[in-house]
């Protein structure tokens, strides 16, 4: 079988060896319940103490600040319901943004229904927020702030630290879903005064099914699943014990030396971006030029429909994405891309590649060589290229 070239990485990455060898005990020999007093027990829960331990060292947190969920979709669920719930006497406004994840948003409008005030700030052409935005949409009655730390689908990185000084400025509980930026960036919650971070271990070689809330000690966290006295009568449920080595793992790797990953996956990135612009017309990118994942490309192509590249793209054995994962079965435009100020035919145009450091410079040019090919290919079946041709003339 001819070898693929995989560049979905922000859809999901591949267990690393060295996770999957960490897992596999606790699937059949280290089997206990953690909640169980015995050996096997014990055993067990002295894994899951030790991977909150890796997941607390990663991001600058303690151990006992860090929950384990079933996802990072979760984790947000978690973090803005249990937020608004905790603090709903003292207010009910919400910050966001209009570029948040589905896991952000979704949360955000359900909470509306139940008679809270949500603020969707714009962003800028480059999909960021400004943190003044954030200070003057700031009221008596602001309970809470969520940002993204960067974004899934353009790779824009949000100035966290900033908003998180204004959070903790005017006593404010600041969240940011960091399911992107974990492994790619540095992150420090203490530093950048995070209450509440969300992420999950597929995104960095971990396995699916298997995430993580730091909600900052001190701030008050209520239950999300009732029925068990699992992650301090917090979460109930078994818990999932190999996924949850994985990630402990996983982020231990992934955190190891950040900035020479994010050197070569920047490399691979610009290289790609600039061979693409120059190798196709009317492309653009999408997202700030610098201010972005290492290893995060969109680029939007006129006069095509994405959906149209990316099944070409497959069967020439290259695995890529129009955006997020979770909305890949929708027909609606990006509403990041809407968000920055794309059109519609334009956001329906977008490719999304997400490098990892298995891919290669070759990869690199196999991709701009394939993208050209389609893209002129759909291009010559478009009547609405060929008028534009027509008018350019």
């Amino acid at each position: 079988m001819e070898k693929r070239i995989y560049v979905d990485n922000a859809a999901t990455t591949k267990t690393d060896s060295r996770v999957l060898e960490a897992m596999l005990p606790y699937f059949a020999e280290v089997y206990g319940n953690p909640s169980s007093i015995y050996a096997e027990g014990r055993a067990a829960k002295a894994a899951v103490e030790t991977a909150r331990a890796q997941v607390a060292t990663a991001i600058g947190a303690e151990a006992g600040e860090i929950y384990f969920t079933g996802s990072g979709s979760e984790a947000d669920n978690w973090a803005i319901r249990s937020a608004a719930k905790a603090l709903k006497d003292k207010g009910n406004h919400i910050i966001t943004t209009a570029v948040e994840h589905h896991a952000v948003l979704h949360t955000c409008q359900s909470l509306e229904k139940e008679g809270f005030e949500v603020t969707y700030l714009p962003v800028d052409a480059f999909g960021r927020v400004s943190v003044d935005a954030v200070k003057n949409a700031i009221k008596d009655t602001t309970i809470l702030i969520t940002v993204m730390f960067a974004n899934n689908e353009i790779g824009t990185i949000m100035p966290i630290a900033e908003i998180g000084a204004l959070a903790k400025e005017k006593g404010i509980l600041f969240h940011t879903d960091a399911v992107q930026a974990i492994g790619m960036v540095p992150i420090n919650v203490k530093e950048m005064h995070i209450d509440m971070l969300s992420l999950t271990g597929h995104k960095f070689h971990g396995p699916k099914g298997s995430g993580a809330l730091y909600v900052r000690k001190g701030v008050k966290l209520t239950s999300f699943i009732t029925g068990g006295a699992q992650e301090k009568n917090r979460r109930a449920g078994t818990e999932n014990v190999a996924g949850i080595v994985g990630l402990g793992k996983a982020i231990e790797l992934a955190t190891e030396d950040i900035p020479k990953k994010a050197a070569y996956l920047t490399k691979l990135r610009d290289t790609y971006i600039q061979k693409m612009l120059d190798t196709v017309p009317y492309a653009q990118l999408n997202g700030h030029p610098e201010e972005r994942l290492p290893g995060n490309a969109n680029i939007s192509f006129s006069f095509i429909e994405g959906e149209g590249l990316l099944l070409f793209l497959d069967m020439k054995g290259i695995s890529a994405s129009s955006g997020s994962a979770c909305t890949s079965g929708s027909l609606d435009p990006s509403h990041v891309l809407l968000a920055i100020g794309r059109k519609h035919e334009e956001a329906h145009g977008s490719l999304r590649v997400s490098f990892d450091t298995e891919n290669t410079l070759e990869d690199v040019d196999t991709i701009v060589t394939a993208v050209a090919e389609i893209v002129e290919r759909l291009r010559s079946m478009s009547p609405l290229y060929e008028t534009f041709l027509k008018e350019q003339k």
